[in-house]
C-alpha cells in the first residue's frame, strides 16, 4: 500500500535526521526541503499528508496547493507561521511543542535577568578595561529586595515563576487567561505589574494585540531604573522605543534573546548598546531542546496518523476530518 507522506519543510541549525528516522520507521515517506521557499514546498508537498514547519509561513496560498494536507506540525511552542485561523476554516489539525524546551528558556530569561541585576556585564567590561570594583558607576541590587514582573503566565513563565520564587522578594504575574497560580505568585493586572516590576519579563505570544506592545507608553509606567528581559517574540518590543527609555535612564537595562528582525543589521544601534544584553534567540538552545525539535513534531505526526489526534494540539478539526485510527500503531 501507498505509504502516508509527510514533509518537513526546514530546520535551520538543526540536525532534521533523528524526525526522518523516526517517521521512516513508523511507515511514512518522510521528505525533508531544506528550504522556506513555497514553490520549493509545494513541489515536495504536492501529495503530503502532513507538513513539519520550522518558520516557513503556511498560509492560505501554500495550502490551496497542499491539497492532501490534513496535518500541521510546528517545531516550537510558537506557531504564528501558521495561519492556524485558515488551517481551521479547511479543517486540518495544528500541532506545537509546548515543552520542547520549556525550562531552558525560562533558564535563560533568570540568568539574563540575574546578569542584569548584579550588572555582569558592566562588571566584565570594568575588568577588561583594566578598572576594578570601585570603577563601578551603579551598584548592583540585591535580588531578594526586588520584584519579578511576568507578563503571560503559561508554561515557560510558570517554570520561571518556580525557579525564581526562592531568590526574588516577590513574583507578580499577568495573564487574563490564568485560572491558577504557583505557590508564591501573585496574579496582578497588566498596569500593577508594570508599575510595580523592578524586573519585568515578556511571555507572551506574537499576536495583533501584542505586537508593539512594549512601546513608550508602557515604559513610561515602568520604574525608574528598572530591568525589561525579552526570551518571547521579538516584535513585542517597540526598538526605538526601548534605546530611548535606557538612554535617557528611564530603564536601568534591558536583555534580548529576540528580534524584529533576526539577526539584527550590522549597523543596527542595538548591537551596541552599553545597557542591552543580548543572545541571538538562542533561549531554546540544549542538547536536549535540540533533540526534542525534531522528534516531537514526528511524534505529534505518528501519534494523529495512528489515532486520529497528535499528541499536542493547538487546532483541531471535526472529528470527522481526522484520519481514522490505525490499529496496528502505525501507518498502513
Amino acid at each position: 500500500m501507498t505509504r502516508p507522506v509527510v514533509v518537513i519543510t526546514e530546520t535551520e541549525e538543526l540536525d532534521p535526521a533523528p524526525g526522518l528516522r523516526l517517521l521512516t520507521d513508523a511507515g511514512f515517506d518522510a521528505r525533508f526541503v531544506g528550504s522556506r521557499d513555497p514553490d520549493a514546498i509545494a513541489a515536495a508537498a504536492h501529495d503530503a499528508d502532513a507538513l513539519i514547519v520550522g518558520y516557513a509561513r503556511v498560509d492560505a496560498a501554500l495550502l490551496d496547493r497542499l491539497p492532501n494536507v490534513r496535518m500541521i506540525a510546528t517545531m516550537s511552542a510558537g506557531h504564528d507561521m501558521v495561519d492556524t485561523m485558515e488551517a481551521g476554516r479547511r479543517g486540518l489539525w495544528v500541532a506545537n511543542l509546548p515543552d520542547a524546551a520549556t525550562e531552558d528558556v525560562a533558564v535563560h530569561a533568570l540568568a539574563q535577568a540575574l546578569a542584569l541585576v548584579r550588572r555582569l556585564p558592566r562588571a566584565d567590561a570594568v575588568v577588561r578595561g583594566g578598572g576594578w570594583s570601585n570603577d563601578f558607576a551603579e551598584m548592583p541590587r540585591r535580588a531578594s529586595e526586588l520584584t519579578l514582573g511576568l507578563v503571560g503566565y503559561g508554561r515557560i513563565a510558570r517554570t520561571l515563576a518556580r525557579i525564581s520564587a526562592p531568590l526574588f522578594g516577590r513574583v507578580l504575574a499577568h495573564d487574563p487567561n490564568a485560572t491558577d497560580r504557583a505557590d508564591g505568585v501573585e496574579i496582578a493586572g497588566l498596569d500593577t505589574v508594570i508599575a510595580q516590576a523592578d524586573i519585568l519579563s515578556l511571555h507572551v505570544p506574537s499576536t495583533p494585540r501584542t505586537r508593539g506592545m512594549v512601546d513608550a507608553s508602557l515604559l513610561a509606567r515602568m520604574r525608574p531604573g528598572s530591568l525589561l528581559v525579552n526570551v518571547s517574540r521579538g516584535d513585542l518590543v517597540d526598538t526605538g522605543a526601548l534605546l530611548a527609555a535606557l538612554d535617557s535612564g528611564l530603564l536601568g537595562g534591558a536583555a534580548l534573546d529576540v528580534f524584529p528582525v533576526e539577526p539584527p543589521a550590522a549597523d543596527d544601534p542595538s548591537r551596541r548598546h552599553p545597557r542591552l544584553l543580548l543572545s541571538p534567540h538562542s533561549a531554546f538552545l540544549s542538547d536536549a531542546s535540540l533533540r526534542a525539535y525534531v522528534t516531537g513534531p514526528a511524534r505529534n505526526v505518528i501519534a494523529w496518523w495512528t489515532t486520529g489526534r497528535p499528541d499536542t494540539p493547538v487546532v483541531g478539526p471535526d472529528e470527522a476530518a481526522a484520519p481514522a485510527p490505525r490499529t496496528q500503531g502505525a501507518p498502513a
